[in-house]
């Protein structure tokens, strides 16, 4: 039985190719497989294009394959782009046959016929581009390496699917042509297994989670759920075609992989509307939380269904002009992938010539207004269907009202689109739930297709969680005020339809000069201002939205904050509908549509000055911003228009614990309300989002932690003065932490102290001082400790600037924190650095410090120099041995460690006095390794050798000796031919061969790691 710590990278590799192998996926290794090493396609498994294309010219497929082995000149991006057309659609060729000019396209896949294709997997699939590289596990389709899947070993606490990323990206770089064909990579270490495509960052590298689309036990899955989710051969089939897209704009080139989630629920959609076409056309309502992709969603449904009824008409049908524009957008960045260009009707004219003018395709948007326009018939045909953005509105109604006053009768929205397009089928997409009294949904568009609530999305981490903070005490906002906007919105209810709320809103003079009294837009000004400096400024990018009562109420308090922070000019910015009766100092405020985009295109740069916006409608529902943290709310808003709004914040981006809402106007009682109507689980997870009541708890907890593990070590002068104490106090925690016996609880303290700083991101306003200082403390100390134990290159002039950052962040500290004192160069061989750590009254810190920086040095040895490695390694191990026994103490480790870096020093000296290059001193060091060498030859003519070994070995650089008992003979021959001639090695030392052939192998097998 194998345990655990036993269970290598190469045991899982091994595992996953049996569970790819009961896939039914051909398996070979990449060792055994003659090739060109420069071609990443499996040449073997092409001519299967021959077979797919039967009866297509075989110069035509010829002309196919020699397109898709030479993309030109572009970014990877490009070509990955140009290549995933040639898959998911064919490749357009010309081919001359009996003299004239004829044109086809050849197909990569056959996607009617799954038997037609062949399924490979390769481990070890050798690439040599600008490096050898060599990825573990390629899935190819048809020859062409579509995934490649990176593995990191399960049993290494050190490695895990942060690393694979990382080494992804390498891949990326130094053998860019295997991922001209990628279609997607993914990341495993047993525990997490993540898929993401080459645009992707870390963060939306997303799990598998299910097999067969239900969502409620996913919390966690396992390896063997997401590479069966995934590669089952007709679901790997389907997500390659119907699932992979790029976005693009003019900007931006985007690469997405449907999730898990979206790929089930648009497969549920697509049959539900196949059964709608013959019943009731009523395919039902696509429930899925805000932020979770429903915009992609709906992109993903219209291309499977064009195949599945034979091009169909779609017309998506949104409630407001912005909102159109936005879903437009979205479908317009994805016309290639949907095969046609999005067209948005600008009048119901407009749409009935679209829709006359295209008997087959077309994909329409429009909004609700343009069906009040009149009563008459847009088209009867019935291969059209209607996608309603958030369809639960009131507007989509099917009774008819009767005016009391004028004995009119308005006629509800769902009703005109109905009469309008009679024959067509309805679906509704929507990211809040239907109300439990809202019956006109369910008659128009029919019950839930599928749901995927906010609980799940937040586990999947395709969402972040909400908090919210009151402020409206802050402000002395009188109650009576809040009382009268809320009887007032409730009266409109009954009374009108949503869009014509909005219009009613603006004529609430009443509402508007109390809420824009000078006083109350000072206070709310001054608080906000207060709030971002204190609390948000250095949260992620710093990216907060305002939302004003109205476009009045967004001006003044624009200028308000502009006359308490003048400096704050391109800072915050108003993103507002203008109108020509507007004031003209309002358009210049406001500026035209270009101006708009502009703002828009900065608020999304999270590098870009611009990080307010003030906002009254426009950026409140279909606005992505991921780093986007803090929404500042006066403006009241109740349902789904709440839940929209706020979701703002919900977006993921990397180090975003959670979205905060802060409140001015009151909307305490309509967040409950709102989240009443969510499932079971969002209610209970999330129906409580106060901070005070869920944030704050949860950071002192975790305070509480990290002070018992500190328990012992005194930190009191920290909340002194003095910046020199501070720093002390800091270098003497990370001290405490690094003694022998302190292992297990400095791990547990990295990890308690890190879910303060998560927590605290969000309750810092309600957090006391004290606490504040206490939580900056032990961020300070995890801070040096991380970077003590991390991979990357050490530099302490890194850690004093981020320790003196997060002070000043945190409790305001003037001046800089030095932990550790070295100046700005730091090299492991300069004598003033050894004698200050020497020196340090931290003998814990300073003996981390020079194992790390010695550690360090022995893996630059470990890749070149096998002999220098195993001495280094060995003396430092057995010096850290003896230190952790007991045997030597703190001064003497220290010392030891000192003469160490000498020791290395003097040895990264020698290949100069010799004369020999780094990587010809690794050869030298193996031939003369052996005792009484020089016995038998002299240095002059070592280092002969060593130079004519070297060269040997690099012009055979190609051959693959590693682990192919081939090309290992043929390296050896090359080997020993040499070394004869110079009649080495002696006959008593044959052994010394073995030492020469071991560093020949480190060489190649590190041009190829």
């Amino acid at each position: 039985m194998i345990s655990i710590s036993n269970y290598t990278e190469d045991s899982y590799e091994q595992g996953l190719i049996e569970l790819f192998q009961n896939l039914g996926y051909n398996s070979y290794s990449g060792y055994d497989i003659e090739r060109d090493h420069k071609n990443p396609i499996y040449v073997d498994d092409l001519n299967i294009i021959y077979s797919i294309n039967a009866g297509e010219n075989r110069i035509a497929i010829d002309n196919a394959i020699e397109k898709i082995q030479d993309f030109g000149i572009g970014s990877l991006e490009d070509k990955n782009d140009k290549f995933m057309s040639f898959l998911q659609n064919g490749i357009p060729v010309n081919y001359s046959e009996n003299g004239e000019e004829k044109a086809t396209l050849i197909k990569l896949v056959d996607w009617d016929n799954l038997d037609k294709n062949t399924f490979t997997i390769i481990n070890q699939w050798t690439v040599s581009e600008h490096e050898v590289k060599r990825p573990d596990i390629v899935v190819f389709l048809n020859g062409l390496p579509l995934v490649v899947i990176e593995l990191k070993s399960p049993s290494r606490d050190d490695a895990d699917v942060s690393e694979a990323y990382n080494q992804l990206h390498k891949y990326m770089e130094v053998i860019p042509s295997l991922f001209n064909y990628n279609a997607f990579c993914v990341m495993s270490d047993m525990a997490e297994s993540r898929a993401g495509t080459i645009t992707a960052p870390e963060d939306r590298f997303m799990e598998w989670k299910s097999v067969d689309g239900s969502y409620e036990s996913t919390q966690w899955a396992d390896f063997r759920t997401f590479f069966n989710g995934i590669f089952e051969k007709n679901r790997f089939l389907d997500i390659l075609k119907n699932f992979t897209l790029f976005s693009k704009d003019s900007r931006h080139k985007i690469k997405i992989m449907g999730a898990y989630h979206q790929y089930f629920a648009v497969n549920k959609a697509v049959q539900s509307t196949l059964k709608a076409i013959e019943s009731d056309r009523k395919a039902g309502v696509f429930w899925h939380t805000q932020g979770s992709g429903k915009s992609l969603s709906m992109v993903f449904y219209v291309k499977k269904l064009q195949k599945e009824l034979k091009s169909p008409t779609f017309v998506v049908v949104t409630d407001r002009n912005d909102l159109d524009q936005q879903l437009y957008e979205q479908f317009t960045k994805c016309s290639d992938f949907l095969r046609q260009t999005p067209i948005q009707a600008t009048s119901r004219k407009h749409l009935i010539e679209l829709l006359d003018n295209h008997q087959a395709n077309g994909i329409f948007f429009t909004t609700m207004q343009k069906f009040e326009e009149s009563t008459d018939v847009l088209t009867d045909r019935k291969d059209v269907i209607v996608i309603s953005d958030e369809a639960h509105r009131s507007q989509y109604g099917l009774e008819e009202k009767v005016d009391p006053t004028t004995g009119e009768i308005k006629i509800g929205a769902a009703r005109r689109i109905r009469n309008a397009l009679p024959n067509a089928t309805y679906i509704g997409f929507t990211g809040t739930p239907i109300s439990k009294i809202d019956k006109s949904t369910r008659e128009v568009f029919g019950d839930y297709i599928d749901i995927y609530d906010m609980t799940q999305s937040v586990e999947d981490g395709a969402t972040v969680p909400l908090s919210y903070e009151s402020r409206v005490a802050k402000i002395h906002l009188d109650e009576s005020i809040l009382n009268e906007i809320d009887r007032k919105y409730d009266e409109l209810a009954l009374e009108a339809e949503d869009y014509n709320i909005e219009r009613s809103k603006r004529e609430l003079s009443k509402m508007e000069s109390l809420l824009g009294a000078p006083e109350i837009i000072e206070d709310i000004c001054q608080d906000i201002i207060y709030h971002y400096e204190e609390n948000r400024q250095y949260e992620l990018t710093g990216k907060a939205m305002i939302v004003g009562y109205s476009r009045a109420i967004a001006i003044k308090m624009y200028k308000k904050i502009l006359e308490l922070r003048p400096d704050w000019d391109d800072k915050v910015k108003v993103v507002m509908s203008g109108s020509n009766k507007d004031p003209k100092e309002w358009h210049d405020i406001i500026g035209d549509k270009s101006y708009k985009k502009q703002l828009e295109n900065r608020f999304k740069d999270d590098g870009d000055p611009m990080k307010i916006a003030i906002v009254v409608d426009m950026w409140l529902t279909g606005f992505d911003v991921p780093s986007l943290g803090t929404m500042y709310v006066f403006k009241p808003m109740k349902g789904h228009n709440l839940m929209q709004a706020i979701a703002r914040v919900n977006r993921v981006f990397k180090g975003k614990e959670g979205g905060l809402i802060v409140d001015y106007i009151g909307i305490a009682s309509a967040l409950r309300q709102a989240m009443s109507e969510y499932t079971d689980r969002d209610t209970k997870n999330y129906g409580e989002m106060d901070v005070e009541k869920i944030a704050y708890p949860k950071f002192q907890e975790k305070l509480e932690n990290c002070r018992d593990l500190f328990h012992g070590y005194d930190y009191s002068k920290f909340f002194g003065n003095s910046n020199l104490e501070r720093s002390n106090v800091i270098s003497g925690g990370v001290n405490f932490f690094e003694h022998p016996l302190m292992e297990d609880k400095k791990k547990e303290y990295i990890k308690q102290s890190l879910m303060l700083k998560q927590a605290l991101s969000l309750c810092r306003s309600v957090a006391k001082e004290k606490e504040r200082f206490e939580a900056a403390f032990f961020e300070a100390v995890r801070s040096v400790l991380v970077k003590l134990h991390s991979d990357r290159k050490l530099s302490f002039k890194e850690i004093n600037e981020r320790i003196s950052e997060l002070l000043q962040q945190s409790i305001k500290s003037d001046g800089v924190i030095s932990v550790i004192d070295v100046g700005d160069k730091i090299s492991l061989f300069d004598p003033d650095f050894l004698d200050k750590i020497a020196k340090m009254k931290e003998d814990n810190l300073a003996i981390r410090i020079l194992e790390k920086l010695l550690n360090d040095q022995v893996k630059v040895y470990k890749r070149t120099n096998l002999v220098k490695s195993e001495q280094f390694s060995d003396m430092l191990k057995s010096t850290m041995d003896r230190y952790l026994n007991g045997n030597i103490s703190n001064e003497e480790v220290i010392q030891e460690l000192i003469k160490m870096a000498g020791l290395i020093k003097n040895a990264h000296e020698e290949g100069d006095k010799l004369g020999l290059t780094e990587e010809e001193l690794a050869f030298y060091n193996a031939i003369a390794l052996p005792e009484n060498i020089r016995d038998f030859y002299d240095d002059e003519t070592l280092i002969l050798i060593t130079q004519e070994l070297t060269e040997a070995l690099r012009s055979n650089r190609t051959i693959d000796w590693q682990k192919k008992e081939s090309s290992r003979a043929k390296m050896r021959l090359i080997v020993k031919k040499l070394l004869k001639k110079y009649d080495y090695p002696p006959k008593q030392r044959q052994d010394a061969l073995d030492k020469v052939i071991a560093q020949c192998e480190l060489w190649a097998d590190e041009a190829v790691i």
